[in-house]
């Protein structure tokens, strides 16, 4: 970099985000862990209304976790997991920094799929779902987990402008990226495109990886997108979910009836389809409803930086488009049990009448 800037303050967050379940009953959670709790709250950078704020607000767990190093820097004792209403939990790690700013793409690179905190965040989450299991609805524990890197610095030297973030946009670009290899323009550009600033000595830039956050009392910032990475989580697994639910659709659409079944021998199939058709509206509208930012316009625009690096916009449209899909397979459905019915109310009249003739010729 012109200048070697050095870092005096600053943490790194690692975050893992895993789907546990249908749903989390927070209250009954709150309930039965014994480790620190309290409830996620938003610090407002701006004057916003109070009502804005989780819906709603997930819970804070505090433990204890062991000492190891990555890269150069030593993982914080306590572990942190946030555990929503809609069946998720993160479990976030704390990497105090210092040193040269430089170093960072060293951490980055080794935090990129990092298997020991894969497999160290996934016994957490199976031993936290051991705990809570009578609060989780249909606990289960998908194989899918989704990661962020998070590089808050609160403070560095030399403190004159310009800024790290101007400084030297292609070192930064491969701290985002977690990557060596000589990036170009295009790539550079792309990687701190996304960036956002509330005033002169703050910044954050966004990246599908990681982000970097400069300035004091990001707190705000980092709980954007700790949510953000959630969601993305979440539309992921709705997204698969909706896929399997289209094809079994389509099989049991497919299936050809039955000559002498019963009308009621489609109401499985039809049931069927009709429940994963609610189980993904509801995760849908919880997932998107959490999160209430539309009164403090500086993390709404944080939220909408954060979308559009996730294509989380092209997320929500692909689930909306399925579940239309699915309603519409299950219309059909019922209207073709509709149809049987009435065919064999129509061949028992037929009968009746058949019958009643028949016995007054006798």
């Amino acid at each position: 970099m012109p200048e070697r800037v050095t870092i005096t303050k600053g943490t790194c967050f690692a975050f893992f985000a895993y789907d546990v379940g249908l749903s989390i009953n927070l209250t009954d959670a709150e309930q039965r862990t014994i480790t620190g709790t309290e409830r996620g709250r938003l610090r407002h950078k701006t004057r916003a209304p109070q009502y804005f704020e989780y819906r709603p607000a997930p819970l804070r767990l505090v433990q204890e976790g062991s000492v190891f190093d990555v890269s150069r820097y030593q993982a914080s004792p306590t572990v942190e997991a946030m555990v929503y209403d809609f069946g998720a939990v993160t479990v976030i790690y704390r990497f105090p920094l210092d040193g040269p700013f430089d170093r960072l793409l060293e951490l980055s690179e080794s935090l990129y799929e990092n298997d020991r905190l894969l497999a160290e965040s996934r016994i957490r989450v199976e031993q936290l779902v051991q705990a809570l299991r009578p609060a989780i609805e249909r606990p289960s524990i998908a194989e899918e987990v989704e990661d962020y890197i998070i590089f808050s610095i609160e403070s560095y030297t030399p403190a004159e402008r310009p800024p790290p973030w101007t400084s030297n946009e292609t070192h930064l670009a491969h701290i985002l990226r977690a990557e060596r290899t000589p990036l170009s323009e295009q790539e550079v550009a792309d990687a701190v495109s996304c960036r956002i600033s509330f005033g002169q000595e703050d910044a954050a830039v966004i990246d599908w990886h990681s982000a970097v956050l400069f300035g004091k009392e990001m707190d705000d910032v980092r709980a954007v997108l700790e949510f953000a990475n959630v969601e993305l989580l979440e539309m992921r697994m709705l997204d698969e979910q909706l896929d399997r639910a289209l094809d079994e659709g389509y099989e049991a659409l497919s299936r050809k009836p039955r000559l002498l079944s019963l009308p009621g021998s489609h109401g499985k199939d039809t049931m069927h389809i009709a429940q994963l058709q609610v189980d993904s509206a509801l995760l849908f509208e919880r997932v998107t409803n959490t999160l209430k930012l539309l009164g403090d316009q500086y993390l709404a625009r944080v939220y909408r930086l954060v979308s559009q690096r996730f294509h989380l916009e092209a997320w929500d449209a692909s689930i909306l488009r399925k579940l239309q899909t699915l309603e519409s397979i299950y219309g059909k459905m019922s209207d073709r049990a509709g149809t049987r019915r009435m065919e064999v109310l129509e061949w028992i009249i037929i009968m009746l009448i058949a019958l009643s003739i028949a016995v007054s010729l006798l």
